[in-house]
């Protein structure tokens, strides 16, 4: 009976972000752009920031200032980071009356500026990500920042906004320095924008923004982004496009393969597809192969799809591996086990038999690829792929199962030129399970190729 595998809108966002959950961190006061060099300060400015701007720039050797900045930021509610913030201000001399002072002389471009340096450094201080991003905007609005360093404030006024929940504001800002080219040293830009876009009800411009980083990528003959990928894969997944979303998951785990890329790659599959327990098993076969297996329930689904009754060699294999995982305990297999190890040696005995049946001139197709179903489930993939091959002219409508085993038999051999053009054969209910197999055996045959280029990077996840 066919299923469909749901997921939850959490789980999903944490494996296309890379397992990574936590927001965008705050940057330290150090992190600030560069400011301009024409221009000068009014006289009344000079005179009304100087006291501040020294306090600020020896908070870090301030005891007192660091001792409240410190509790600032390592407050957990709203409440103790508000006294610790108040703290801070009342360490810096009372900081907020001064910069309402200085704010009221600021006259020229220079004065701006560096007010808003100042407000932004303040805000460091005292884990204000609001007055933060407002002495950022200081600065963009001021007319006097260099021009080599307007992406990095407008990546920092977008980060600032988007940790505020101003998505809009984020995008705002984010966009002009995305699209100067700026990319950050986390690596986080393009994943930033694109959730920002999402939260403005924007998918189609994250979609496209992340697509346009990939096609650059190989135009230029290198590896596109993990972040690129997963931000174009999770927008994909997000409007429910099942085509580009399987497209996307195969090129993630064929240019970053990995547990984690796999992992996500089946979660995304099994959420936009509706497979049977046939389909199913051979996906299963590949989670098994890539190190994908992570929890109880993918055990399981292999062990219920095999059927220790039908596989009882392969079933018991993926038993013994799930309880020496930890995934399974004893008792969670009990009556599997005990139904495959009651099969096992007459059918181990019986292969020999199986196989020579199959090879008859007069055999069927039931019973030629009963036989390489068998041998495939033992780990024989010669033998299996030579009568798939038999079994594929006599196959009609399951065409396609056949077509998949024997790419799977092709590929447990290191036949990976031959199991990709198999692969490509493969349509129908199976073509998704197909173009992850296919990833597979093209990550394997070109290894250097899947991890050249951009590396990977962490970023923030995106919102469930």
């Amino acid at each position: 009976m066919a299923r469909t595998f749901l997921i939850s809108r959490i789980a999903l966002a944490v494996a296309l972000s890379g397992g990574l959950a936590t927001a965008v961190a705050p940057l330290p006061a150090a992190a600030a752009p560069k400011q301009a060099k024409a221009g000068s300060f009014s006289k009344e400015f000079a005179a009304a920031a100087a006291e501040l701007d020294k306090a600020v720039s020896e908070a870090s050797g301030n005891p007192t200032v660091k001792a409240a900045s410190d509790r600032a930021a390592a407050a957990q509610d709203q409440a103790a980071k508000s006294a610790a913030a108040a703290e801070v201000d009342a360490a810096l001399g009372g900081a907020d009356a001064k910069l309402a002072a200085i704010a009221a002389v600021a006259t020229t471009p220079m004065d701006k500026i560096k007010l808003g340096e100042i407000t932004r450094n303040v805000g460091v201080l005292k884990g204000d990500v609001a007055q933060q991003h407002k002495g950022l905007v200081m600065m963009l609005d001021s007319g006097a920042a260099q021009p080599d360093s307007l992406g990095q404030l407008q990546w920092l006024a977008g980060v600032t906004a988007y940790q505020s929940g101003d998505y809009a504001g984020a995008v705002k800002y984010l966009k002009p320095a995305y699209d100067s080219g700026y990319r950050d040293q986390q690596g986080m830009i393009d994943r930033v924008l694109a959730d920002a876009y999402k939260r403005t009800n924007n998918t189609g411009a994250a979609l496209q923004m992340a697509q346009q980083e990939i096609e650059k990528a190989k135009a230029a003959g290198t590896t596109p982004s993990d972040a690129a990928l997963r931000t174009a894969l999770q927008a994909a997944y997000d409007a429910k496009q099942a085509g580009p979303a399987i497209d996307l998951s195969a090129e993630l785990v064929r240019f970053h393969p990995g547990p984690q890329s796999w992992n996500t790659a089946f979660q995304v599959t099994r959420a936009l597809t509706t497979l049977g327990a046939q389909e199913n098993l051979d996906l299963m076969r590949l989670m098994a192969r890539t190190g994908a297996m992570s929890s109880k329930s993918d055990y399981l689904s292999y062990i219920q799809d095999a059927d220790p009754r039908r596989l009882p060699g392969e079933t018991l294999k993926i038993i013994d591996q799930g309880v020496s995982s930890g995934k399974l305990t004893s008792g969670d297999v009990a009556e599997a086990r005990g139904m495959a190890q009651g099969r096992l040696s007459a059918d181990r005995a019986s292969l020999a038999s199986y196989e020579k049946d199959a090879r008859a001139p007069s055999a069927n197709f039931a019973r030629i690829n009963g036989a390489a179903d068998a041998l495939l489930s033992y780990d024989q993939p010669a033998k299996a792929e030579e009568l798939y091959k038999l079994a594929l002219p006599k196959a009609g409508a399951e065409k396609d199962r056949v077509l998949t085993r024997l790419g799977i038999a092709q590929a447990d051999q290191g036949k990976y030129a031959e199991a990709q053009r198999t692969f490509a054969q493969v349509g129908g209910a199976r073509a998704p399970v197909a173009k992850l197999w296919t990833a597979y055996v093209a990550s394997k045959a070109n290894p250097a190729a899947a991890t050249a280029g951009t590396a990977p990077t962490a970023a923030a996840a995106p919102a469930s």
